[in-house]
């Protein structure tokens, strides 16, 4: 039973792991070898790329933030990233263009469920014991 008490307590490696994925995906369009359009583009697919990468920052940003100073409202607006970067595709009009959206779709799914989890592990916490973290 010590196993599913691991998952009771947020530490520190989430918060490097959503690190970890914020840089993946800022990178995403480049590891994937899909960079046919460029930043100074402002066409549709520029705004895409333009769209991932401040995504990925984001995504570091709170989870440095995380690491920190916790506060339940960083999980959240990684939730709602995640989410966005999910719909990306589809709001961007790239759904059907390469690997990017399974890219997006997967990476999107990671950070939303470590965000879930972590916020699920603070949601009982007082602001003293968020306080506390990573101490």
């Amino acid at each position: 039973m010590s196993g599913a008490r691991f998952f009771d307590t947020h530490r520190t490696w989430e918060d490097w792991g959503g690190m970890l994925l914020g840089l993946l995906i800022a990178l995403s369009p480049w590891l994937n070898g899909d960079v046919n359009h460029g930043f100074g583009s402002l066409s549709l697919p520029g705004l895409a790329m333009i769209n991932t990468a401040i995504v990925g920052i984001l995504i570091i940003g709170l989870s440095q933030l995380e690491y920190v100073a916790l506060r339940r409202w960083e999980e959240v607006c990684e939730i709602a990233l995640a989410i966005w970067l999910i719909m990306s595709p589809y709001v961007f009009g790239y759904s059907t263009d390469g690997m990017l959206r399974f890219w997006h779709a997967a990476l999107g799914g990671a950070v939303l469920l470590l965000a879930a989890l972590k916020l699920w592990q603070d949601w009982d916490l007082s602001d003293r014991e968020l306080a506390q973290h990573g101490q």
